[in-house]
């Protein structure tokens, strides 16, 4: 019978659509048609479309997957796009350069680690998965020249990072200009109501909107949700290492989001949990480090268990209020001689971002001396501390 054979009756509880619309939702345009076809009792079609370009989640993507879960649970058809082509073109979004375009290999690749912490989030047995390599890659010249025939130039220059890039003398290339092109002939073939995604995607998004309209299909919303900062107030990037990553171990991620600065508490809260309004009025009535320790002890329960936030939490306040190190820590196992950057990989982090923390001395020895040396072999064993808040042993056969 399919996927959706036996279909969950659809809620149209005022209080659920307000939540729906609101909580960690940046803008919904249009709202008033978003309210009247969520009130209509009718089972609509929403999708989000990802292209994974990495192979780490963090808490800032677990936004939108959070997002189209409650839709799901609402009892509306969800639908996972997956940039099978998109990713190959690479999103020009808030980019100050091109992005690297991916194989599909490495695509295919990517979405499968993508998949495993996104279930996480998301119930996939509620989920239909499609990827756009299945009406993108037969496309052809004539049909493109008339969708691209639906834009101007001027429209596609309205984007920020593209006016940013021609002020700073940047080159702009062509098949970024294809980019929402493509983004939004997916919502054409996929015929949705709502298309969901970040803030940084509501150019894109409404180019679906318009390529609906223009394609006769069925009007769309689109809902943008919020981004979040990471652990250092900027945008949360591999790049700046301050991002808490889905996979983080338990005292990883909830060290982490002890050193969230205080005015981001709120949005954490809002965003990446479930933690309901009321109660987040009383937690952030709190001390600020008893309202950090809260959000902590959320996340690592969502993302692991009860047991392992209490454990966490022991950790992190045996480490930072006795100055010991945590009892739970990974360990790599080497032969002496090894290459200490090659330890380090069991991290899970990627050579470039290992050689750029010991660049920046975030690497040391407890009870030794700071690490410096990229090429430093290991000769004994150690315990060494990574960053603010990760620990590795480091033993030898």
């Amino acid at each position: 019978m399919g996927l959706f054979s036996r279909k969950p009756e659809v809620s149209t509880d005022e209080k659920a659509i307000d939540e729906l619309l609101t909580r960690g939702v940046e803008n919904v345009i249009p709202k008033d048609l978003a309210i009247k076809k969520l009130k209509s009792g009718e089972r609509l079609r929403i999708y989000l479309g990802i292209d994974p370009t990495g192979a780490k989640l963090h808490l800032g993507h677990s936004v939108p997957l959070r997002k189209l879960q409650a839709f799901a649970q609402m009892g509306h058809e969800v639908v996972f796009l997956v940039g099978s082509f998109t990713a190959m073109i690479g999103d020009p979004t808030g980019r100050d350069a091109a992005r690297e375009p991916l194989t599909a290999q490495k695509v295919r690749e990517n979405f499968d680690t993508y998949k495993r912490q996104a279930q996480k989030i998301l119930d996939f047995s509620q989920v239909e998965i499609r990827y756009n390599d299945e009406w993108l890659a037969p496309l052809t010249l004539e049909k493109l020249i008339r969708l691209a025939g639906t834009f101007t130039v001027q429209q596609m220059l309205e984007r920020d990072m593209f006016q940013k890039r021609m002020q700073e003398g940047k080159p702009i290339s062509l098949h970024e200009f294809l980019y929402p092109l493509m983004v939004g002939y997916d919502s054409v073939v996929l015929d949705v109501d709502c298309e969901l995604g970040g803030s940084d995607q509501e150019f894109n998004m409404l180019a679906g909107r318009h390529l609906q309209k223009a394609q006769g299909k069925r009007d769309k919303f689109v809902l943008t949700t919020k981004l979040i900062e990471g652990t250092d107030g900027r945008k949360m990037s591999k790049t700046y290492d301050n991002c808490v990553y889905i996979e983080d171990v338990p005292s990883d991620m909830y060290g982490k989001l002890m050193s969230v600065k205080d005015e981001l508490i709120q949005t954490y809260l809002e965003v990446a949990t479930s933690v309901p309004r009321k109660e987040i009025e009383t937690i952030l009535a709190l001390h600020p480090k008893e309202a950090k320790m809260r959000l902590a002890r959320e996340l690592v329960s969502m993302y692991h268990s009860t047991d392992a936030a209490s454990a966490a939490e022991k950790n992190f306040t045996d480490t930072f209020s006795r100055g010991e190190v945590p009892q739970d820590i990974p360990e790599v196992i080497v032969e002496k001689g090894s290459l200490l950057l090659d330890a380090l990989a069991v991290l899970g982090d990627s050579k470039s971002e290992l050689r750029r923390l010991i660049e920046q001395g975030a690497v040391s020895e407890i009870g030794g001396q700071t690490v410096r040396d990229i090429g430093r072999h290991v000769e004994h064993e150690m315990t060494l501390r990574i960053g603010k808040h990760r620990f590795l042993k480091v033993t030898i056969k």
